[in-house]
């Protein structure tokens, strides 16, 4: 690893169309040129799951674990390209839609070490302010990371335990993978 080189965990989902399909395409889109500078190194199993807000229409989720060396707002702008890309229109918060792109985390390489980072930047909180309520996003960065790296080093796994059951939405794991 290099200074400058970024560690960066991603959530897709969308409950428009052929999702399997467009999420696969989304990770082909974020490791070719449409993501400069940014490698795709692992991705979760996909999760199929309630939606949450206006739409009715069943989410897949996944998390990938990129790395890159684009700056964070750089890769915030590229992802949103890719989303608009695969069709995405914004009218609605929380609407149905093709695919939703989120940064969750970040880590930056620095002294031999990966560091959790804090990012406030126009359109850009990280962590995901709200990744550690929703199981649709726990459980697929638990497939890729042991412990919610931001504070007390919590289980992945204890954080999808503690959604209140009202509030959770993973209804079944899929077989079928992304790369």
């Amino acid at each position: 690893m290099t200074d400058g080189q970024a560690r960066v965990f991603i959530g897709l989902g969308g409950n428009i169309g052929d999702r399997l399909a467009t999420l696969r395409s989304a990770i082909a889109a974020v490791n070719d040129d449409a993501v400069p500078q940014t490698t795709v190194r692992r991705v979760s199993a996909v999760y199929e799951t309630r939606a949450v807000g206006p739409s009715s229409e069943p989410f897949l989720n996944a998390v990938a674990e990129l790395t890159t060396t684009l700056r964070p707002c750089e890769l915030l702008s590229a992802l949103l390209a890719v989303e608009t890309d695969h069709g995405r229109t914004r009218l609605e918060r929380w609407a149905a839609r093709t695919l939703d792109l989120d940064v969750l985390l970040w880590f930056a390489w620095r002294d031999e070490r990966w560091h959790s980072q804090v990012i406030d930047e126009d359109g850009l909180q990280v962590p995901h302010p709200r990744a550690r309520q929703r199981d649709f996003v726990l459980r697929p960065l638990a497939d890729l990371l042991k412990a919610w790296p931001m504070d007390d080093g919590q289980s992945l796994e204890s954080l999808v335990n503690a959604v209140p059951d009202d509030e959770r939405t993973v209804t079944r794991r899929l077989h079928d993978t992304l790369p």
